[in-house]
Protein backbone atom coordinates (compact mmCIF):
# COMPACT_ATOMS: atom_id res chain seq x y z
CA UNK A 1 0.00 0.00 0.00
CA UNK A 2 3.00 2.18 1.15
CA UNK A 3 4.61 2.10 -2.16
CA UNK A 4 1.88 2.63 -4.54
CA UNK A 5 0.95 5.48 -2.74
CA UNK A 6 4.46 6.39 -2.91
CA UNK A 7 5.06 5.97 -7.00
CA UNK A 8 1.54 7.73 -7.29
CA UNK A 9 3.38 10.91 -5.63
CA UNK A 10 6.37 10.15 -7.67
CA UNK A 11 4.29 10.59 -10.46
CA UNK A 12 2.57 13.26 -8.99
CA UNK A 13 5.14 15.29 -7.90
CA UNK A 14 7.24 14.56 -11.51
CA UNK A 15 3.83 15.82 -13.24
CA UNK A 16 4.41 19.12 -11.44
CA UNK A 17 8.17 19.39 -12.95
CA UNK A 18 7.26 18.67 -15.99
CA UNK A 19 5.27 21.97 -16.35
CA UNK A 20 6.18 25.38 -16.24
CA UNK A 21 2.91 26.30 -14.96
CA UNK A 22 1.64 23.65 -12.80
CA UNK A 23 -1.52 21.53 -14.38
CA UNK A 24 -5.24 22.55 -12.48
CA UNK A 25 -5.71 19.86 -9.52
CA UNK A 26 -8.41 16.72 -9.68
CA UNK A 27 -10.29 15.51 -6.92
CA UNK A 28 -7.87 12.43 -7.41
CA UNK A 29 -4.79 14.67 -6.82
CA UNK A 30 -6.37 16.35 -3.59
CA UNK A 31 -6.41 13.43 -2.13
CA UNK A 32 -3.30 12.09 -2.69
CA UNK A 33 -2.01 15.33 -1.22
CA UNK A 34 -3.79 14.80 1.82
CA UNK A 35 -2.66 11.34 1.73
CA UNK A 36 1.07 13.00 1.22
CA UNK A 37 0.70 14.97 4.40
CA UNK A 38 -0.94 17.96 2.82
CA UNK A 39 -2.64 19.58 5.65
CA UNK A 40 -6.47 20.95 4.53
CA UNK A 41 -4.71 24.56 4.39
CA UNK A 42 -1.92 23.93 2.47
CA UNK A 43 -4.66 22.00 -0.02
CA UNK A 44 -7.05 25.14 -0.10
CA UNK A 45 -3.68 27.42 -0.74
CA UNK A 46 -2.62 25.40 -3.28
CA UNK A 47 -6.21 25.65 -5.27
CA UNK A 48 -5.86 29.25 -5.09
CA UNK A 49 -3.04 29.12 -7.29
CA UNK A 50 -4.02 26.04 -9.62
CA UNK A 51 -7.78 25.99 -9.21
CA UNK A 52 -9.70 22.83 -9.74
CA UNK A 53 -10.57 21.31 -12.80
CA UNK A 54 -12.74 18.04 -11.89
CA UNK A 55 -16.27 17.61 -10.63
CA UNK A 56 -17.02 16.57 -6.95
CA UNK A 57 -19.67 13.95 -7.02
CA UNK A 58 -20.65 11.75 -4.06
CA UNK A 59 -18.10 9.21 -4.82
CA UNK A 60 -14.91 11.95 -4.54
CA UNK A 61 -16.33 13.43 -1.88
CA UNK A 62 -16.14 10.19 -0.02
CA UNK A 63 -12.65 9.59 -1.50
CA UNK A 64 -11.10 13.22 -0.12
CA UNK A 65 -13.43 12.47 3.43
CA UNK A 66 -11.30 9.36 4.16
CA UNK A 67 -8.07 11.04 2.92
CA UNK A 68 -8.62 13.68 5.69
CA UNK A 69 -10.57 16.83 3.98
CA UNK A 70 -11.74 18.68 6.28
CA UNK A 71 -15.34 20.83 6.10
CA UNK A 72 -13.37 24.11 5.04
CA UNK A 73 -11.96 21.99 2.10
CA UNK A 74 -14.31 20.46 1.12
CA UNK A 75 -17.12 23.20 1.37
CA UNK A 76 -14.51 25.39 -0.74
CA UNK A 77 -14.63 22.88 -3.24
CA UNK A 78 -18.25 23.14 -3.22
CA UNK A 79 -18.37 26.59 -3.36
CA UNK A 80 -17.09 27.02 -6.79
CA UNK A 81 -14.31 29.78 -5.93
CA UNK A 82 -11.31 27.38 -6.96
CA UNK A 83 -13.16 26.03 -9.69
CA UNK A 84 -10.91 26.94 -12.92
CA UNK A 85 -12.41 29.95 -15.11
CA UNK A 86 -14.52 28.72 -17.80
CA UNK A 87 -12.68 30.07 -20.89
CA UNK A 88 -9.53 27.89 -19.26
CA UNK A 89 -11.97 25.05 -18.66
CA UNK A 90 -11.30 23.48 -21.78
CA UNK A 91 -7.85 23.77 -22.42
CA UNK A 92 -7.55 22.87 -18.70
CA UNK A 93 -9.57 19.70 -19.29
CA UNK A 94 -7.54 18.72 -22.25
CA UNK A 95 -4.53 19.30 -20.45
CA UNK A 96 -5.24 17.03 -17.72
CA UNK A 97 -6.03 14.13 -20.01
CA UNK A 98 -2.72 14.31 -21.61
CA UNK A 99 -1.05 14.22 -18.40
CA UNK A 100 -3.11 11.60 -17.20
CA UNK A 101 -1.89 9.73 -20.96
CA UNK A 102 1.40 10.31 -20.03
CA UNK A 103 1.42 9.32 -16.41
CA UNK A 104 -0.15 5.70 -17.70
CA UNK A 105 2.79 5.71 -20.08
CA UNK A 106 5.38 6.00 -17.45
CA UNK A 107 3.64 3.66 -14.63
CA UNK A 108 3.39 1.28 -17.96
CA UNK A 109 7.24 1.79 -18.42
CA UNK A 110 7.99 1.74 -15.11
CA UNK A 111 6.03 -1.90 -14.55
CA UNK A 112 7.79 -2.89 -17.28
CA UNK A 113 11.40 -2.37 -16.06
CA UNK A 114 10.56 -3.76 -12.61
CA UNK A 115 9.24 -7.04 -14.00
CA UNK A 116 12.80 -7.05 -15.80
CA UNK A 117 14.44 -6.51 -12.66
CA UNK A 118 12.83 -9.13 -10.43
CA UNK A 119 12.88 -11.75 -13.84
CA UNK A 120 16.98 -11.05 -13.55
CA UNK A 121 16.73 -11.27 -9.85
CA UNK A 122 15.29 -14.73 -9.89
CA UNK A 123 17.77 -15.70 -13.11
CA UNK A 124 20.51 -14.66 -10.28
CA UNK A 125 19.13 -16.68 -7.65
CA UNK A 126 18.39 -19.22 -9.46
CA UNK A 127 21.94 -19.80 -10.73
CA UNK A 128 23.43 -18.90 -7.24
CA UNK A 129 21.02 -21.77 -6.36
CA UNK A 130 22.74 -24.23 -8.69
CA UNK A 131 26.29 -22.95 -8.41
CA UNK A 132 28.02 -25.67 -6.50
CA UNK A 133 28.71 -24.52 -2.91
CA UNK A 134 32.04 -22.64 -1.86
CA UNK A 135 33.61 -24.79 0.83
CA UNK A 136 34.97 -22.38 3.28
CA UNK A 137 36.72 -24.60 5.35
CA UNK A 138 40.41 -25.90 4.53
CA UNK A 139 40.27 -27.74 1.33
CA UNK A 140 42.08 -30.99 2.59
CA UNK A 141 39.89 -31.47 5.79
CA UNK A 142 36.72 -32.82 4.09
CA UNK A 143 39.10 -34.78 2.30
CA UNK A 144 40.56 -36.96 4.93
CA UNK A 145 37.87 -36.21 7.66
CA UNK A 146 37.85 -39.65 9.96
CA UNK A 147 39.92 -41.30 7.61
CA UNK A 148 44.00 -40.47 9.34
CA UNK A 149 45.91 -42.37 11.28
CA UNK A 150 48.62 -42.32 13.32
CA UNK A 151 51.26 -44.41 15.29
CA UNK A 152 52.03 -44.23 18.56
CA UNK A 153 53.55 -45.76 21.61
CA UNK A 154 53.34 -49.98 19.39
CA UNK A 155 49.93 -49.11 17.55
CA UNK A 156 47.67 -47.47 15.53
CA UNK A 157 45.27 -45.02 16.31
CA UNK A 158 42.57 -42.45 14.56
CA UNK A 159 44.51 -39.13 14.07
CA UNK A 160 42.49 -35.95 15.29
CA UNK A 161 41.89 -34.54 12.16
CA UNK A 162 40.27 -31.24 12.74
CA UNK A 163 43.56 -30.16 14.07
CA UNK A 164 44.54 -29.72 9.99
CA UNK A 165 41.94 -26.49 9.45
CA UNK A 166 44.82 -24.75 11.42
CA UNK A 167 47.49 -26.18 9.14
CA UNK A 168 48.81 -23.36 6.34
CA UNK A 169 51.49 -25.95 4.49
CA UNK A 170 50.84 -29.55 4.08
CA UNK A 171 52.82 -31.64 2.51
CA UNK A 172 51.61 -34.94 0.70
CA UNK A 173 53.94 -37.79 0.67
CA UNK A 174 53.58 -40.07 -1.63
CA UNK A 175 55.88 -43.67 -1.05
CA UNK A 176 56.17 -47.11 -0.25
CA UNK A 177 57.89 -49.66 1.53
CA UNK A 178 58.67 -51.61 -1.67
CA UNK A 179 60.25 -49.04 -3.46
CA UNK A 180 64.03 -48.32 -2.29
CA UNK A 181 64.28 -44.68 -2.82
CA UNK A 182 61.59 -44.20 -1.10
CA UNK A 183 63.19 -46.02 2.26
CA UNK A 184 66.43 -43.80 1.50
CA UNK A 185 64.92 -40.55 1.82
CA UNK A 186 62.26 -41.23 4.49
CA UNK A 187 64.17 -41.48 7.22
CA UNK A 188 65.72 -37.73 5.65
CA UNK A 189 62.36 -36.49 6.07
CA UNK A 190 61.40 -37.60 9.17
CA UNK A 191 64.46 -36.14 10.73
CA UNK A 192 63.39 -32.57 9.08
CA UNK A 193 59.89 -32.80 10.28
CA UNK A 194 60.91 -33.56 13.57
CA UNK A 195 63.39 -30.85 13.99
CA UNK A 196 60.65 -28.00 12.07
CA UNK A 197 57.55 -29.14 13.04
CA UNK A 198 57.59 -28.14 16.72
CA UNK A 199 59.16 -24.58 15.23
CA UNK A 200 56.03 -24.26 12.87
CA UNK A 201 52.92 -25.53 13.96
CA UNK A 202 51.52 -24.40 10.77
CA UNK A 203 53.03 -27.35 8.66
CA UNK A 204 51.92 -31.12 8.61
CA UNK A 205 52.78 -33.88 6.50
CA UNK A 206 50.14 -36.71 5.56
CA UNK A 207 51.68 -40.04 4.21
CA UNK A 208 49.68 -41.12 1.15
CA UNK A 209 51.03 -44.89 0.64
CA UNK A 210 51.85 -46.17 -2.51
CA UNK A 211 52.20 -49.79 -0.66
CA UNK A 212 50.47 -52.96 -2.11
CA UNK A 213 48.61 -54.43 0.72
CA UNK A 214 48.14 -52.93 4.64
CA UNK A 215 51.31 -55.18 6.06
CA UNK A 216 53.48 -53.52 3.68
CA UNK A 217 51.60 -49.99 4.45
CA UNK A 218 51.99 -51.08 8.68
CA UNK A 219 55.26 -52.25 8.48
CA UNK A 220 56.09 -49.13 6.65
CA UNK A 221 55.13 -46.91 9.11
CA UNK A 222 56.92 -48.92 12.37
CA UNK A 223 60.02 -49.14 10.90
CA UNK A 224 60.71 -45.38 9.79
CA UNK A 225 59.20 -44.15 12.66
CA UNK A 226 56.44 -41.74 10.75
CA UNK A 227 55.86 -39.05 12.82
CA UNK A 228 52.88 -37.71 11.12
CA UNK A 229 49.54 -38.67 9.98
CA UNK A 230 48.52 -40.71 7.18
CA UNK A 231 45.65 -42.19 5.64
CA UNK A 232 43.85 -45.48 6.47
CA UNK A 233 44.98 -47.63 3.84
CA UNK A 234 42.03 -48.84 4.01
CA UNK A 235 40.57 -45.59 3.10
CA UNK A 236 42.67 -45.16 -0.44
CA UNK A 237 40.92 -46.10 -2.87
CA UNK A 238 38.59 -43.17 -2.28
CA UNK A 239 41.33 -40.49 -2.08
CA UNK A 240 41.17 -39.51 -6.30
CA UNK A 241 40.74 -35.52 -5.54
CA UNK A 242 44.33 -36.28 -3.26
CA UNK A 243 46.24 -38.53 -5.76
CA UNK A 244 45.59 -36.22 -8.11
CA UNK A 245 48.56 -34.51 -6.62
CA UNK A 246 50.86 -37.11 -6.88
CA UNK A 247 53.62 -37.44 -9.65
CA UNK A 248 54.42 -40.37 -12.39
CA UNK A 249 56.64 -42.10 -9.42
CA UNK A 250 57.97 -41.73 -5.83
CA UNK A 251 59.27 -40.93 -3.49
CA UNK A 252 57.08 -37.63 -4.67
CA UNK A 253 56.76 -34.64 -1.62
CA UNK A 254 54.34 -32.09 -2.48
CA UNK A 255 53.80 -29.33 -0.55
CA UNK A 256 49.71 -27.56 -0.89
CA UNK A 257 48.94 -24.00 0.96
CA UNK A 258 45.43 -24.51 2.77
CA UNK A 259 43.43 -23.89 -0.71
CA UNK A 260 45.04 -26.44 -2.11
CA UNK A 261 47.23 -24.55 -4.52
CA UNK A 262 50.85 -26.41 -5.00
CA UNK A 263 53.52 -24.62 -2.96
CA UNK A 264 56.46 -26.89 -4.18
CA UNK A 265 56.63 -30.44 -5.91
CA UNK A 266 58.95 -33.20 -6.67
CA UNK A 267 58.18 -33.14 -10.21
CA UNK A 268 58.61 -30.00 -12.39
CA UNK A 269 55.89 -31.36 -15.36
CA UNK A 270 57.63 -34.89 -16.47
CA UNK A 271 60.43 -33.45 -14.76
CA UNK A 272 61.91 -35.32 -11.54
CA UNK A 273 63.26 -32.73 -9.23
CA UNK A 274 63.43 -35.26 -6.04
CA UNK A 275 61.97 -34.66 -2.75
CA UNK A 276 65.38 -32.77 -1.59
CA UNK A 277 64.23 -30.18 -3.75
CA UNK A 278 60.45 -29.25 -1.81
CA UNK A 279 62.50 -29.38 1.77
CA UNK A 280 64.98 -26.40 0.37
CA UNK A 281 61.60 -24.82 -0.71
CA UNK A 282 60.23 -25.30 2.79
CA UNK A 283 63.61 -23.84 4.30
CA UNK A 284 63.16 -20.61 2.33
CA UNK A 285 59.28 -20.34 3.49
CA UNK A 286 60.32 -21.05 7.12
CA UNK A 287 63.51 -18.20 6.44
CA UNK A 288 60.17 -15.71 4.75
CA UNK A 289 60.12 -16.34 1.27
CA UNK A 290 56.87 -16.04 0.47
CA UNK A 291 55.02 -19.29 -0.71
CA UNK A 292 53.45 -17.50 -3.81
CA UNK A 293 57.06 -16.66 -5.02
CA UNK A 294 58.23 -20.39 -4.38
CA UNK A 295 55.35 -21.78 -5.78
CA UNK A 296 56.02 -19.06 -8.67
CA UNK A 297 59.16 -21.06 -9.47
CA UNK A 298 57.54 -24.10 -10.11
Amino acid sequence: MRRGLAWALFLFVAGLEAHATPPPLTAKDLALMLRAGYSNGAVIKELATRHFADTLDQTKEASLVQAGANTDLLGALKSGAYAVPPEQAKAAQEKLETDAKRRAAQAQEALKFNTLYQAQLAQQRAAASARPAIVTDHFLHPLVKGDLVSFRNGTFSRFDDDALEKKKLIGLYFSAHWCGPCRKFTPELVAYYNRVAPQHPEFEVIFVSNDRNQFGFETYFRETNMPWPAIDFQKLSGKDAIRRYAGSGIPCLVVLDAAGKVVSDSFNGKEYLGPGKVLQDLDAIFAGAPPAQIAARQ
